[in-house]
């Protein structure tokens, strides 16, 4: 069983961030030889320690595993390749979604961190997707809600939130295994001096005398922290916790044209322009959106 992550993990329940017409709106809440085949074979089939063959939960070989979800109800369950691909291939909304995803990060990306893609179609959840770490933390579960698949501006806010998790909260921002912390420590351990997560703690975070728990879930206790402090994020969900503001700035981020950088919003959004993966991740995303 997978161990569900409780801080970043329930993604965008209440709220997500969408520009449209260049404003943000809150709004309710993407020929080898033998010798070569045997090892990406082996290399393939050592990615993660949960995720089995094809039909995971008892499906077919070509079709996916049937599994039911506390949040979506009943999901459809595919294994992630390496090369980003879906085992079984996906076909409908599900296909639709995982392209779209595969576009904004990039297929290369897309299989060296997503080792399974779940997809619900449930109206009445008020979760549009999730993300949740591997027993090996390089790879993640991406779940989706395919109840929103007709509201493409809100699909493709919400991938780039849950992508902004998988990096933020990637092995390589963590010390899994501390002997001491001087920074902050979460699930995944102690979060590394040069982390995205740190920076961003220390420049937004770090100057309130009594901000939540940096892994609250609490919403009420986010929603009181949001109303004493507006301006200083781009929606409520955002003021959860450090993980979801992170994300929403970054979702933010991506879809606006552009800010002031003098606001305490638009502060956040340069934050990640001092990072050239970023800047590049974020000019992939919008080639992919304005391609879709």
């Amino acid at each position: 069983m997978h161990v569900r992550r409780l801080l970043i993990v329930l993604s965008i329940v209440v709220s997500a961030v969408l520009v449209l017409a260049g404003s943000v709106v809150v709004g309710l809440s993407i020929s080898r030889t033998l010798a070569e085949l045997y090892l990406a074979t082996v290399n393939d089939s050592d990615r993660g320690s949960d995720i089995g063959g094809p039909g995971v939960g008892g499906g077919a070989a070509d079709r996916p595993g049937i599994e039911s979800d506390e949040d979506f109800g009943t999901v459809e369950v595919y294994d992630v390749t390496a090369n980003g691909e879906l085992d079984p291939p996906a076909t409908g909304a599900a296909a639709d979604v995982w392209a779209l995803y595969v576009d904004l990060v990039g297929a290369e990306q897309a299989g060296a961190s997503i080792l399974q893609f779940r997809v619900g179609d449930a109206p009445d959840s008020d979760t549009l997707a999730y993300v949740y770490q591997d027993r090996d933390p390089q790879y993640w579960t991406l779940a989706v809600n395919l109840a929103i698949v007709d509201q493409p501006d809100l699909m493709a806010a919400t991938l780039v939130h849950e992508h902004a998790h998988v990096f933020s909260y990637a092995a390589d921002q963590f010390d899994a295994r501390p002997t001491s912390c001087d920074t902050f420590e979460t699930i995944e351990g102690c979060v590394l001096p040069d982390a995205y997560l740190w920076a961003f703690y220390q420049e937004f975070w770090a100057a309130y005398p009594d901000h939540p728990d940096l892994e609250n879930t609490d919403p009420d206790i986010a929603y009181d922290f949001y109303l004493q402090n507006e301006d200083d994020f781009v929606s409520d969900y955002a003021a959860t916790n450090i993980g979801e503001d992170f994300a929403e700035s970054f979702m933010t981020y991506v879809l606006e044209d552009d800010w002031s950088p003098r606001t305490p919003t638009g502060a956040k959004l340069s934050f990640f322009e001092r990072y050239p993966e970023l800047v590049e991740l974020r000019e992939r995303m919008r080639a992919a959106l304005d391609a879709a």
